[in-house]
This record gives structure tokens, sequence and C-alpha cells, in this order.
């Protein structure tokens, strides 16, 4: 029996998330980037954001081997197709870094750091899977704010009551 190659399988686990997720992506217009349904929420520009660079720390987390709150640069999408060509970007390089990661790259150490203190470190294998999770999560959130301004929400694991394309 073969060895399971991790960085295939959480990309393949990634692809099965992705295409949902652009699907949201793209359907948030730029004119509701600033909307936050509570003072105490983010901003729906920012959700999205956060949606669309999550891919981003994945390749991160492979190719670097860190990210440091004060020197990670944020993208600032003007509007929705700078927004999901973003995403896109980095979807594919998380795929690349993935694709290209051995067993015993994956099981190095991942370290999170604010102006260069180490905040947390682990396995970077634990850290791939926790942030397609993250992603997985914020989309969940990014389909509430969607609903809550009748934006039309897209299947994502069937059918939706806006998207019955099943």
């Amino acid at each position: 029996m073969s060895e399971v190659n991790f960085g295939i399988e959480y990309m393949n686990e990634l692809n099965a998330e992705g295409p949902a997720t652009r699907n949201c992506l793209a359907r948030i217009p730029e004119s509701l980037f600033a909307w936050k349904p509570h003072e105490k929420s983010m901003n729906l520009g920012y959700l999205s954001l956060l949606v669309a660079e999550i891919p981003l720390w994945i390749a991160t987390m492979v190719e670097v081997s860190e990210i440091d709150f004060a020197t990670f640069k944020h993208f600032q999408a003007k509007n929705t197709e700078e927004l999901v060509n973003h995403f896109d970007e980095n979807f594919e390089r998380a795929k690349k870094a993935l694709r290209n990661i051995s067993n015993q790259e994956i099981m190095e150490p991942f370290y999170l750091k604010a102006n260069g203190q180490v905040l947390y470190s682990s396995p970077k294998k634990i850290n791939i899977s926790s942030s397609i999770n993250h992603m997985v999560h914020h989309r969940g959130q990014l389909t509430v704010y969607m609903r809550l301004n009748n934006i039309a929400v897209p299947s994502i694991y069937g059918p939706s009551a806006d998207d019955k394309t099943f």
C-alpha cells in the first residue's frame, strides 16, 4: 500500500471548496464592500478579501514557513473583478505549493509571528488543514451577509434557495 501524499490530499480538498468559494465572491458587489450587519462585525469587503486571501496563507505556509502579521501584505480590491482575480491567483498558487510539497516538508514547522515574535508554531500539515476549514467557515459567514443583502447564494454542497442547479 502506498503512502498518502498529504499535499495532494489537501490540494484535492481545496479543489473541492474552490468553485463554490469563487461563486460566492463573484456575487459580491463593490457597492456593498463597506456594509456590515452589526457595529462589531467586519465589513463585507474585508470578509470577502479574507476569504480570497486564505489560499495565499496556505501557499505562504508552504513556501516561506511563516506569516508575520506586521509584514503580511493585504491586497486592496477596488471591485469585484479584482477580488475574484485575486482569489484565482491565490488559489492556483496554493494548489501549486500543495502539489509540490513532500510529506517530510509538510511536517516541518510553520511560524505565526507579530513583528518577528513567534506567537504560535506547529507543523505545516496542521495549519494547512486549519486554513482550509477557516476558509469554509468564513465562506459560510459570507453567505449570511449575502442573504442579508438579497444577494443570491450559490449552490455550495447542494442546491440553495437561490440556485437550484440540481
